[in-house]
């Protein structure tokens, strides 16, 4: 029998090796399945409270925040650096808001308007970044296409236990 390595093998031998890394595969799939959940339940449970309710805050079910990373910073005492992804669906927004700490995104893809404070509105493309200091209202955060979906990459640095993001009335 020819394998796609080229080597001639028994039938049987051949058998093993693909059910033995088959068996081995699904058991892999089967601890991370069991394990990474309730590892995800508990980062959710410690940093959910501190980022607003995406579900007031969303234009379609399409667009939602993802807490990638949030650890204290053991060189600047009493802050914390979250890191989170901001899905916008087509059309999607984000209804003005600020921030208690401060904000550096990077847009991973689409286009994204954006308008700090009192500032023209801006949009940027996959590559770019824009600052927000702490407390600068953002009145425009959204999806530029109505067609195509939009992702960016916020990284906060804000006091420990603080709300990340307040919505405006």
């Amino acid at each position: 029998m020819l394998t796609m390595f080229g080597t001639t093998q028994s039938p049987l031998f051949g058998n093993r090796q693909v059910y033995a890394a088959m068996v081995a595969g699904l058991a892999c799939a089967f601890v991370i399945g069991k394990a990474l959940p309730v590892a995800m339940d508990t980062v959710t449970a410690v940093i959910a409270p501190l980022c607003a309710d995406s579900s007031s805050s969303a234009s379609s079910p399409l667009d939602k925040v993802e807490v990638i990373a949030s650890h204290a910073l053991p060189n600047v005492p009493g802050k914390r650096v979250t890191i989170v992804r901001v899905f916008y669906g087509p059309g999607g927004f984000t209804r003005a808001h600020r921030h208690s700490g401060t904000v550096t995104a990077y847009v991973t893809k689409g286009e994204i308007r954006s308008q700090l404070g009192g500032g023209p509105v801006e949009v940027f493309k996959v590559g770019q970044s824009f600052f927000e200091p702490p407390g600068t209202t953002h009145l425009v955060s959204a999806n530029a296409s109505v067609t195509e979906p939009a992702e960016l990459i916020a990284v906060f640095v804000a006091d420990e236990g603080a709300e990340l993001t307040t919505y405006l009335d």
